[in-house]
């Protein structure tokens, strides 16, 4: 937890000033216990009521003293934890950003989630109560130490006794706690993906009618924080009443042997009242360092959770010196040499040994089955992922000498699943590129085809897109998706399967817009059909990784008998003789 206490720098005069407070605020109440004790032994032993006034009105002053530096401490120690809080989950929102997808699978999405959230919670509630009780006890244990001995010497042997018997139950307590308090954030991780995955499953839970399986699993994982949550309460629970009883046994100790001593002489009744005081402040100094360690453990073991993502050093990571920018001679070239490529943790590669070229100007597609690394080498040219061997290299230069912003900056990504932002249409087609005219984004939704059925909305391109997109339609989610892309008039296009949910009609329409739209850049196509592969300048065929072809269509009708299966089992026979 130390270690990230280094985002406290910009707050340190802050912190300065809630020690000094806490330091007067602790002065004041020990000094209470020894005006009360003057007001005893003299003011009403002797009867002096004056005495008594001064006394009287100069405790209420320390009292309200103590008050106002109790308010302010407790104000501006807030203050700080809220902002550290603040930068904490900048930096490791900023750092998860810089992930590539190899840490994310890592990690996964739930668990990063809530240490985004909860775990940094965690550590802002203990920083509060460190900034004020982890100084305020240590001041008031050795202070209330020191006054009882100025007190009496003799009686404050009791204290020999109580301090080594509650700090071996702090101790003990806190030793079973720890492990308790790890298990919950990792059990909460848990509850989290089951709850997540349900609710953005919720359709297909709907459809299949699992939603009982699905309150079972949630039922599961609910139980299982639970039982770990009332096994840790109890241990802690443990803690207050062995405090109170010590407490209150220790009080009774000190009003025995002090009624003893004022019997023989030794002490005045004020002095016992102000060491029954000071009793209770070394006590419940105690009991405040008892309560820190029931939260402690709990934000350590989060703290070691954000110190675990901000430790996260990227796979991929770009090159401290490069070679310079990519030469623009060579615009939209991209060539695989020799590019083996497997998955973290996979037993077979996900692609062997794939080399071709693409130039700007031409259409390339890539066809094959389920799992034959489609997809895959769009993330690798993406640079998602690095390459196991070869190289890959973009209009001349091998990726990795170039930096990840230059490298997508020259690339209009559609991805296989639609994504959208919570925001309007125009926002989202924003987003390919952030200073786009009104009517680039226009025409980008022109090209698309997704212009009807946007101008057909009430609010036209400032209709909002809800959540998830789920007020649109998985077809015009591809279109924008596509428009977002277009916007931002890359050099190279990246299609991966972006056609699927399509009808045949909108298809040929959105290919023939785009043929003219992307006719000085390079473009390459993941898809499933063979009707939107047929016009490709070259087909790629995968198949489990390996590249089985590569040609036009005619050329891979004769030389390639996996393209051929492909062709067969969609087209009828008339459909591929008019091909």
């Amino acid at each position: 937890m130390i270690q990230l206490f280094r985002f406290l720098h910009p707050y340190r005069i802050q912190i300065c000033f809630v020690l000094v407070l806490v330091f007067l605020q602790s002065l004041a109440e020990l000094f209470l216990p020894t005006l009360m004790k003057d007001i005893v032994n003299i003011g009403i032993v002797q009867g002096d009521v004056p005495y008594i006034v001064k006394l009287g009105g100069l405790m209420l002053l320390v009292t309200l003293a103590g008050a106002v530096f109790t308010v302010l401490s407790s104000y501006y120690s807030s203050k700080v934890a809220m902002g550290f809080g603040r930068i904490v989950r900048g930096k490791v929102f900023t750092h998860v950003g810089n992930f590539s997808l190899q840490e994310f699978d890592k990690i996964g999405t739930a668990s990063l989630i809530t240490r985004t959230t909860n775990d940094i919670t965690q550590v802002q509630q203990v920083l509060i109560m460190m900034m004020r009780m982890m100084i305020m006890a240590p001041m008031m244990c050795i202070g209330g130490m020191i006054m009882a001995i100025y007190v009496d010497a003799k009686l404050s042997l009791v204290f020999v006794a109580v301090i080594p018997f509650l700090a071996l139950v702090i101790w003990l307590i806190a030793r079973k706690g720890i492990p308790l308090f790890k298990a919950m954030q990792i059990k909460l991780d848990k509850l989290n993906l089951v709850l997540r995955e349900s609710l953005t499953g919720v359709r297909v839970l709907r459809s299949f009618n699992r939603t009982e399986h699905e309150k079972i699993r949630f039922d599961y994982a609910n139980l299982d924080l639970t039982e770990t949550a009332i096994k840790v309460n109890k241990i802690m629970a443990f803690m207050m009443p062995v405090m109170m009883l010590t407490l209150n046994l220790s009080t009774l100790a000190i009003i025995w042997f002090g009624a003893i001593r004022i019997d023989s002489g030794h002490m005045f009744v004020g002095d016992l009242m102000a060491f029954i005081q000071y009793a209770m402040q070394i006590l419940f100094s105690l009991i405040m360092v008892s309560m820190m360690f029931v939260m402690i453990p709990r934000a350590s073991a989060s703290a070691v959770r954000i110190n675990e993502v901000l430790d996260m050093v990227p796979d991929i990571k770009d090159p401290i010196h490069t070679l310079g920018e990519p030469l623009r001679a060579q615009q939209g070239y991209v060539e695989f040499r020799d590019v083996s490529f497997s998955y973290p943790g996979a037993e077979q590669p996900a692609i062997s040994d794939i080399s071709f070229r693409l130039v700007a100007g031409e259409v390339t597609a890539i066809i094959g089955g389920t799992g034959s690394g489609k997809s895959t080498m769009l993330n690798l040219i993406l640079r998602f992922y690095d390459v196991n061997q070869g190289s890959i290299l973009v209009d001349g230069m091998d990726i990795r000498m170039i930096s990840q912003e230059t490298l997508r900056a020259r690339i209009g990504y559609v991805p296989q699943t639609s994504l959208l932002f919570t925001g309007s249409i125009a926002e989202n087609i924003r987003y390919g590129k952030k200073d786009a005219t009104d009517e680039e984004v226009q025409h980008a939704a022109e090209i698309a085809q997704a212009a009807e059925f946007i101008t057909e909305m009430k609010e036209g391109y400032n209709a909002v897109i809800a959540q998830g997109g789920t007020n649109v339609s998985g077809g015009q989610k591809q279109r924008l998706s596509i428009a977002r892309a277009l916007v931002r008039r890359p050099e190279i296009y990246l299609f991966d399967d972006s056609f699927s949910a399509l009808d045949f009609r909108t298809d040929a329409k959105l290919r023939a817009a785009l043929k003219e739209e992307t006719a000085q850049s390079t473009m390459l196509i993941v898809a499933q059909r063979v009707s939107t592969v047929m016009a490709a300048d070259r087909i790629i065929v995968m198949d489990d990784g390996r590249m089985m072809g590569i040609g036009n269509h005619q050329e891979l009708m004769r030389t390639c008998e996996v393209y051929r299966e492909i062709v067969f089992s969609q087209l009828s026979a008339e459909e591929e003789e008019s091909a």
